[in-house]
């Protein structure tokens, strides 16, 4: 019974049983009792295992950089790789026999290894230290096609390129050089906001103009709209006068020509008077004067007839000796008179 044991193994190890050199038993986590001289086991990991991996290669600039990154795997064909590899496992010692087990994660920084060169040594310095995700994105492509890793019956589950990264005088000159560039555009930023600054200030000033310009132009042309419009008014002033004045001169010339009418009217008028009265004095002067006085006596006022007789007496005064006029007389007189 001594040479009879019993094993137990995890759910993430795949285990093969080997009895007199053939397979007997296959299976992830298995248990069994088995006999110590004719049996014996491969014990492979199911589970996904990290590679880190930090390597240094040379730009096209002859830039050394380091690159570091992690790979993560698994085992997917068991039984190829326990035909590649040695996975017997010591039962008695709970470990493996050799160190097989360490092959993959080194093959797989090798090829990655050299995956990576390939594309670094095409780069300049300042590419490749930009190039983490696309270099991890290409060799991650590259890792899954390789026929290497696949005759290996692994699969890769993930690749990340962590930093790539210069020397330390190599990255304290690029901080110079980035530091330099920072100043630079701080500058170039600061003469931009000064130049913005002079446009803005420039374009307040030219828009101040334009209000200026735009507000005398205004008021040239409402003065020279207010002078057409005195113009029009003063020209409509000038033909009212001027229709006043027609209608004046019309007015003086109707009464011009009434006037003239008027005094030829007045001419003939005074003609017909003057032939009338010349026609009159000449039956007058035919007439004897006695007759014409007693007519011209003809309606007289008493008064008036008393004058005349005394203007008579007057005109033959010196052949009248004396005359008496009595009171009564007189006083009749200044009654009239009153």
């Amino acid at each position: 019974m001594l040479n009879f044991k019993s094993i137990k193994f995890l759910p993430s190890e795949y285990v093969f049983k080997y009895k007199k050199g053939k397979i007997v038993k296959e299976g992830k986590g298995l248990s069994f009792i088995y006999y110590v001289p004719n049996t014996s086991v491969v014990v492979i990991p199911t589970s996904s295992a990290d590679v880190p991996f930090i390597f240094q290669e040379i730009t096209n600039d002859y830039q050394t950089v380091s690159v570091q990154g992690q790979i993560t795997y698994k085992i997917a064909d068991y039984k190829r790789v326990s035909e590649i590899l040695d996975y017997t496992y010591d039962m008695k010692k709970k470990k493996y026999v050799t160190e097989d087990y360490k092959k993959i994660p080194q093959r797989l920084v090798n090829i990655t290894k050299v995956l990576t060169k390939k594309s670094i040594e095409n780069m300049p310095l300042k590419e490749a230290i930009k190039s983490s995700e696309s270099l991890a994105n290409l060799i991650r492509e590259a890792l899954i096609d390789s026929k290497e890793v696949l005759n290996l019956g692994i699969e890769i589950i993930g690749f990340s390129i962590l930093a790539i990264s210069p020397n330390k005088e190599t990255a304290r000159a690029l901080e110079a050089t980035a530091r330099e560039e920072i100043l630079k555009k701080a500058d170039e930023a600061i003469y931009e906001r000064r130049n913005s600054s002079i446009e803005q200030e420039r374009i307040v000033k030219e828009n101040e103009l334009n209000t200026e310009i735009a507000i005398e132009e205004k008021r040239k042309q409402i003065q020279e709209s207010q002078l057409e419009s005195k113009r029009l008014k003063m020209e409509k002033e000038n033909k009212m006068k001027d229709e006043e004045l027609g209608y004046q001169t019309k007015l003086e010339e109707k009464r011009k020509e009434f006037i003239k009418l008027s005094v030829e009217n007045a001419r003939e008028e005074a003609d017909s008077k003057a032939y009338q009265f010349a026609a009159m004095m000449k039956v007058f002067n035919e007439m004897d004067p006695n007759v014409i006085q007693a007519l011209a006596t003809i309606n007289m006022e008493p008064e008036k007839l008393i004058a005349g007789a005394f203007q008579q007496l007057a005109n033959k005064a010196d052949k009248i000796g004396e005359l008496n006029i009595s009171p009564d007389l007189l006083q009749s007189l200044m009654k009239g008179r009153n």
